[in-house]
C-alpha cells in the first residue's frame, strides 16, 4: 500500500484533541494499530512498537448517545462509522486524505456531525 499519510503523525493529531474531547464527556478508546506484514488481517494491536509494517490505526469515540469509529489507512482514505441516534447512522466518506493536518481536519467534522458542538463538562 502506498504511504500516503504518515500514521505516527496522524495519531499526534488524534492525542491532541483527546483531553477536549474527554473534558467534553466522550470516551476515547486506545489506539489500535494493524500490521501489514501479519498473514492475520484482522490481528490488532495496541503496542505500537510491536507493529512493524503498520498500514492502519483505528480509534473509537463514544458519548452523548453517539459513537465514532475511524480506521485511517496510509494509503490517504479512512473508514468512518458513526452511529449519532436511533435514525442517524451510516458511514461518513473520507477519501483523498493526503497528510495527517487534513485527517485532524477530517477527524474534527466527524466528530462535530456525530456528537454536535462540544462544550466542556468539567466545568
Amino acid at each position: 500500500m502506498e504511504r500516503v499519510v504518515d500514521l505516527t503523525a496522524a495519531v499526534l493529531e488524534v492525542e491532541r484533541r483527546r483531553s477536549r474531547w474527554e473534558s467534553a464527556g466522550l470516551t476515547v478508546e486506545l489506539v489500535v494499530w494493524r500490521d501489514e506484514t501479519q498473514k492475520r488481517s484482522q490481528q490488532l494491536d495496541l503496542d505500537r512498537a510491536a507493529v512493524m509494517d503498520a498500514d492502519s490505526f483505528g480509534v473509537i469515540l463514544v458519548g452523548h448517545g453517539g459513537e465514532l469509529s475511524v480506521v485511517l489507512f496510509r494509503g490517504g482514505w479512512a473508514d468512518v462509522d458513526y452511529s449519532a441516534g436511533i435514525d442517524d447512522s451510516g458511514t461518513l466518506p473520507a477519501s483523498d486524505i493526503g497528510s495527517a493536518a487534513a485527517f485532524g481536519d477530517h477527524l474534527d467534522s466527524c466528530v462535530a456531525k456525530v456528537f454536535g458542538p462540544l462544550t466542556d463538562d468539567s466545568a
